[in-house]
């Protein structure tokens, strides 16, 4: 059976629960498929088992040591082709460490807008 390229792999990184859960909950009922990882560790796995991915969604503000402006330089490091989309619920975002092409919204966002910019990559 051929893969349906018309179909986004979209993984959420967010370590708030509820706010990832409703993420991965809209974006699959928009028809996208949707990994999600609640660190940066846990993404950087699906970057090592070489996992098919075409978004990155990341809050910036992470737990732990690495940040999501590192997820998304390692992703977009290792693949240049990936789409990234920053969150964050922080007022005073520095968005100079955007990778090239990306886009940020801030939190509250609007779903909406979220699942647009996964189907804009198709």
């Amino acid at each position: 059976m051929a893969l349906d390229r018309s179909i986004n792999t979209v993984l959420v990184v967010e370590d708030e629960v509820l706010p990832r859960l409703d993420l991965v909950d809209t974006l699959r009922s928009a028809g996208q498929e949707v990994l999600e990882a609640s660190n940066a560790d846990e993404a950087l796995g699906y970057l090592q088992n070489a996992q098919r991915i075409d978004v990155v969604i990341t809050d910036i503000q992470l737990g732990g040591g690495l940040t999501g402006w590192d997820v998304a330089e390692k992703f977009r490091a290792a693949r240049s082709d990936v789409a990234i989309v920053y969150t964050s619920g922080g007022s005073a975002v520095d968005r100079t460490r955007m990778v090239s092409g990306s886009v940020f919204f801030g939190k509250p966002y609007r779903m909406a807008d979220i699942s647009k910019a996964c189907r804009a990559r198709r």
